[in-house]
């Protein structure tokens, strides 16, 4: 298992990812205290979709975060660079495109608005994946990201690098099919940037006005931005 020192091998981590799919849901919900729902309902509201509206869920996984948004009415398409993940969603009634986030295989100016829930982190090159999602926006489209970030609070930072460090991959080797993963993802959180960078990327990088949302205490972040007109 390579270290996660944000220069990612693309193929790598599509492999990592075909080896969780199977229990991926389950470990999520469990490592993360059963907040991951609420952060996905969070997601779709912030959003504020419209029946009829198309979106792109990138970094999709077993699509349990499409099946969220779909609840508005909303049209949306699950897209993951992991067959494997998607494989493991076959029972969501979504519709499931395998594709690269840095070269999603849409035309430019398809969708409303587009997302990507903890997937950020695992692209190559996360500015390049910001740009593409960009020509595939319509403008005036909104972009949502969360992704792991920094807590606010230094105490609890404290308790949760230990969390990530000590805890999580004890957890990881009883719920997950590859255990490993998970140390990967911890290195993967560690090495992210924080809240304030992360906009200025995304700013930098075919967006405008982006600013983010504590969610539980910093340790995930919901950034927004639109793309101008």
């Amino acid at each position: 298992m390579a270290k996660a020192d944000l220069d990612k091998k693309p193929f790598d981590v599509a492999a990592m990812f075909d080896d969780v799919g199977e229990k991926y849901d389950l470990t999520n919900t469990v490592i993360s205290f059963g907040q991951d729902r609420r952060w996905r309902k969070r997601t779709r509201e912030r959003l504020n979709l419209k029946p009829g509206e198309k979106v792109l869920d990138v970094a999709a996984g077993t699509a349990v975060s499409t099946e969220e948004l779909a609840k508005s009415g909303a049209w949306c398409v699950a897209c993951d660079f992991s067959p494997g993940m998607l494989a493991a969603g076959h029972g969501r009634d979504v519709p499931k495109v395998v594709g690269d986030g840095m070269h999603l295989p849409f035309a430019d100016e398809t969708f409303d608005a587009v997302t990507i829930t903890y997937g950020l982190r695992n692209i190559h090159d996360h500015r390049a994946a910001l740009r593409e999602f960009a020509r595939v926006t319509k403008p005036g489209g909104r972009l949502t990201v969360n992704e792991f970030s920094t807590p606010v609070i230094p105490v609890f930072g404290t308790v949760y690098k230990e969390y990530l460090t000590r805890l999580l991959p004890k957890v990881a080797r009883v719920v997950s099919s590859n255990p490993a993963s998970y140390e990967y993802l911890a290195e993967s959180i560690r090495a992210w940037p924080d809240q304030e960078d992360l906009a200025r990327d995304i700013n930098r990088n075919g967006w405008t006005d982006a600013g983010w949302q504590d969610l539980t205490f910093g340790i995930v972040a919901m950034h927004s931005a639109v793309k101008p007109r």
